[in-house]
């Protein structure tokens, strides 16, 4: 298991799009992600939980990857969160 800390500076917060493209890209791998966030352990899969955990700009969150590619899926979870989801 791989996991690392770091702030949602993306000014919509996780919501919506960038919630969408979150999801879409964790979806690519086979590793268990999660988004740990205010003591809740969201399946970072899955656009509706990820929008439903009202993760605001500026939140301070813990992606959590266990499986055969985990550090890949951190690696590219890292980069779309320090991107701001920006294509």
């Amino acid at each position: 298991m791989v996991k690392e800390r770091v702030v949602i500076r993306n000014p919509e917060g996780l919501h919506m799009r960038p919630a969408g493209i979150f999801a879409k890209e964790m979806g690519k791998f086979e590793s268990d992600i999660y988004i740990n966030f205010e003591g809740s352990r969201v399946n970072a899969k899955s656009i509706l939980n990820i929008i439903a955990a009202c993760i605001k700009c500026g939140s301070d969150v813990e992606i959590e990857c266990e499986g055969t590619d985990e550090n890949e899926a951190l690696e590219k979870a890292l980069s779309l969160i320090h991107s701001e989801f920006k294509d």
